[in-house]
Order: C-alpha cells, then structure tokens, then sequence
C-alpha cells in the first residue's frame, strides 16, 4: 500500500492500516509531516501555524489523544475581547471570547503529528517525496527518484492538489471535476504569531480576543504556551494582496498589535508568518478565493471507490462527518482504512 501526504488523513491511515498488518509505505513532499498541521518551537514553547484546536463532541480527536497520553488544556479566553473599527477605534468588551471552550494540545498539533509518526515501523514513512504522477496499475512517479508501484494506492491530500497529479490513464471527467470541486478548508488563508516573555494583556483583564474591521489580522487570540506569552491572527487580506509582501504583513501585523493590546505589543521576541495560499502542496490557484462560509464537505458520488478500485481519494474535505477539522482527517482516515481493508488485493 502506497500513502500519498503525510498530513493527519494520511498519518492516521497509516497507522490504522499497520495495525491492521498491512504493510505500507507513506510519501510525503514537504521535509516534514503534517501537512497542514505545523508548529513552530522556540525552546520548550509551541506555536501553531496551522490548526490550534479541537472541541468537545469530537469523539476521535479526544479518543486518539487519550490513546497517544497527550496533554489537553483549554484556550484561555478570560477577560475582555478588543474590537477595531474601521477608523482604528480600539473598543474594549464589544464581543464575546469566540472560541471560549475550544481545546489545545501541551506541545502543539505537532505533537499529535509527532506521536501518531512515532508508532510506525522505521523506514515506512518518506519525508522530501514530491509525488508528480499515478499510474492505474499503482506506479507513482516521483520529481525526483525511481518510479515505485503498490497494488493499492490512497491519495492523502486535497482533492485540488490530487486533481493537479498527472494520472495515466486519465481519470475519468467527472472524478477530475468532482476533485476539482472541493475547496480546500484554510488554503486561502494565511497565520501571523507574535512572541512575548509573557502574556502582558491578561494583567490588563484582556483575553487576547479581539476582531477588526480594519487589519491586516481579521481575528486575533491568545496563543500562548508553556509560561511564555504569545498573540496570533488569521490574515483578513486576501491571498492575491498579500503576495511578495511577506515583510510589509508582518510590520503592519505588529502595528496593529500595538494598537490594540498597547506598547508591549510593539516588541516580540519572534514572530512566525504562514501563508497557505502559497504552499503548492496545499493550494492550488482556486483556493487563492477567500471563503465566505465552512463549505457543507462531504464525498462526492464520483469519489466513491468501486469494490475493485486500486485507487483511494482521503482527506478531511472528503471526511462523511466534520469535514475540513481534525475531527474530519481522522475520520476520512477511519472511511477510507474499511474500504482499503475489503477491497480486493493483487
């Protein structure tokens, strides 16, 4: 069995799939796994550049992370949320603590990454592997290396960057336009984290929520870890804007800190830019449009595989429940694991 993505879809796959006894080999293009999921260290704290939680009412996430004996904490969402207006008029207490009862993990979603990795047998996972093409009798084709062939192969990636491989025989039209179709959850968006020695704004009864109408940081909260403190935001500009102009978004980033939480913000120790829309192996040019709303996610009928098929499509777009979540990866892993497992082998 051949697994291209080592994000969580296909980590957990993996991990089920060798459980189960069958012997599997993971391709991953990136240097590191976890595809969307990325954490950035500065000593012992941790810092998400991708998804920061999961919720209550999430029953894999919460049994998974019981199971790999990872620390669960809570977001911290004490004390007043910040509202920016269009005229730089920083409101206090307008809002709520939006994400007020969401859950983190001690050490960050890497470590959810790191543990889940940790259980594979040394060898079966490929880090640096960009996969270009998939033949119909499991050959994949790399950009660099020799061809290697699977009697069964599962892209874990995101229908877009699966539509974007070169397939021999083609796919059929209507599985290329059902790929095609799903739009990949925060590939247009981009994450801005600031480093402080500690969580200043909690001395002045502020949560480190706070939203604006004026930016560059649309929506802002308290990311901090292991006694240090830290601020984060998802980016308001659209992807188009934001281009080439990595230096200009963190410069204005801090400003705006500044303008809301006060001077302290004005000097962090690091910070941490991501932008998704730039990461080939997440977006591709359709999902540079900012999205309105969470997509109804689901698995098209052109993307369910026949009982013969040697080829699985596996990501948290295509999950049948909490599509686009972690919740979602892991249970678009648990779907596509039961056909793999009864699908016909040789």
């Amino acid at each position: 069995m051949g697994i291209v993505g080592g994000g969580l879809t296909g980590l957990a796959l993996a991990d089920r799939l060798h459980r189960a006894g069958r012997s599997v080999r993971l391709f991953e293009g990136r240097d590191r796994l976890g595809g969307r999921v990325s954490t950035a260290r500065i000593g012992t704290q941790w810092f998400d550049l991708g998804p920061s939680w999961f919720w209550p009412g999430q029953p894999r996430m919460a049994a998974l992370v019981q199971q790999l004996g990872l620390e669960v904490f809570a977001q911290y969402a004490e004390g007043a949320q910040l509202f920016e207006t269009a005229q730089g008029v920083v409101i206090r207490d307008r809002g709520f603590a939006s994400m007020q009862g969401s859950l983190r993990l001690r050490g960050g979603m890497g470590a959810l990454v790191h543990a889940l990795a940790a259980r594979l047998p040394m060898g079966c996972v490929q880090t640096g592997q960009v996969v270009r093409s998939v033949s119909a009798d499991g050959v994949l084709g790399f950009a660099e290396g020799d061809p290697q062939a699977f009697d069964q192969v599962v892209l874990a990636v995101p229908p877009r960057v699966a539509a974007s491989l070169a397939f021999t025989p083609d796919i059929q039209a209507t599985v290329r336009s059902a790929l095609e179709a799903v739009p990949t959850w925060m590939a247009g968006h981009a994450k801005f984290v600031a480093v402080y020695d500690a969580p200043f704004w909690r001395e002045d009864g502020l949560s480190g929520d706070a939203s604006s109408q004026l930016g560059p940081l649309a929506e802002i909260h308290d990311a901090s870890a292991d006694g240090g403190g830290a601020l984060f935001g998802f980016l308001g500009v659209p992807a188009a804007m934001r281009a080439g102009r990595r230096d200009e978004v963190i410069s204005a980033s801090v400003a705006q800190l500044t303008r809301l939480f006060g001077p302290h913000a004005a000097s962090p120790v690091e910070v941490f830019y991501t932008d998704w829309a730039e990461e080939n192996l997440t977006a591709v040019a359709a999902d540079r449009a900012p999205l309105t709303h969470h997509p109804a996610y689901g698995r098209p009928s052109a993307l369910v595989p026949r009982q013969d098929s040697r080829l699985f499509f596996a990501s948290s777009e295509l999950a049948p429940e909490m599509g686009g979540y972690l919740e979602g990866a892991l249970a678009a892993a648990e779907q596509v694991a039961g056909w793999v497992l009864a699908a016909p082998v040789g």
